[in-house]
């Protein structure tokens, strides 16, 4: 942290009964950041318990608070941004880890910032911790126009340097976000009415009216995949199920936004319904009914 003429990088996390998770991370930026001023911004999502006091008596140099109220992920990013001074906010999810070289990477996201100032903010490669070697993430495709799906480019396969090129990219991947503060300046914070999933495409969105977003194979992170919501949670379907149709709400229009909405609720839900049924994942039928009620609700807010 030597080296004060270097952009400033602000790393910020959302905690939320995560401790063991967050410090696993804060260890790697804290043992692998040694060439740049940077900071650390834990925002405790409120935990049943203040981890953000037990995080920091961990690492002192970190700041950030415990909120009365869990906020979701974008509210608690945007938290994060109250605090953060850094020139580069490095949004990155606390169940994720830095490799050795993670500064030598990161001056090469600030180079390639500075270098096009027509860059919104860029994605790494990201790789799941087991089994090694394998790809998470190395870019998506767009949304389809009515379903409001999509696919992650390299999901699933082994690295074998296949996706090392700098990509223009449609959607920022949630879980590592470096944002040029300028650009958040000019853009405005995340959205905050999904709560959880797919506010960054939301987000992305809005910052691809101005700028480009890309993907940047030159920095990694390792991500233990969905280890504060569970793989196929009822948490997870519930607001994956909600948020695609405030989604295509926000994102679509006139005669698109209601083939959407039409397709999503009238198509999509029953035949998804029926099929956890038929699988007898009652838990997870439950939770996409509360989601489909829970978007409708929301529609009825906004429309009128």
């Amino acid at each position: 942290m030597e080296q004060i003429s270097q952009p400033r990088v602000s790393f910020i996390t959302v905690n939320f009964n995560g401790a063991p998770d967050t410090i696993n991370l804060l260890q790697t930026i804290f043992e692998h950041i040694k060439s740049f001023c940077f900071e650390v911004i834990v925002i405790d999502n409120a935990s049943d318990t203040d981890e953000f006091q037990l995080i920091r008596h961990r690492y002192p140099l970190v700041k950030g608070a415990h909120l009365p109220k869990n906020l979701g992920f974008a509210g608690g990013n945007n938290k994060g941004l109250e605090i953060a001074s850094g020139d580069y906010l490095y949004f990155i999810n606390n169940d994720t880890l830095l490799p050795k070289d993670a500064a030598s990477q990161i001056e090469s996201m600030i180079s390639f910032c500075e270098a096009n100032p027509k860059v919104g903010g860029l994605s790494p490669k990201i790789m799941y911790h087991t089994p090694r070697n394998l790809i998470q993430f190395a870019g998506s495709t767009p949304l389809t126009p009515i379903t409001i799906r999509n696919k992650q480019i390299g999901h699933r396969e082994i690295d074998h340097g296949q996706y090392d090129q700098i990509v223009q990219i449609p959607y920022f991947h949630g879980a590592a976000m470096f944002v040029p503060k300028t650009v958040i300046e000019q853009i405005g914070n995340m959205p905050t009415c999904y709560f959880l999933y797919y506010e960054e495409l939301d987000w992305s969105n809005s910052i691809k009216k101005c700028f480009q977003l890309f993907y940047f194979p030159e920095a990694q992170i390792v991500h233990l995949e969905s280890a504060s919501t569970g793989i196929g949670s009822p948490l997870k379907t519930y607001y994956i199920t909600r948020n695609r149709i405030i989604f295509a709400y926000r994102q679509r229009k006139n005669s698109l936004r209601l083939l959407a909405l039409s397709y999503l609720i009238l198509v999509a839900f029953p035949m998804h319904l029926c099929l956890l049924l038929f699988k007898l994942k009652f838990k997870l039928a439950a939770a996409m009914v509360k989601g489909i009620w829970s978007a409708c609700r929301w529609l009825m807010v906004v429309s009128h």
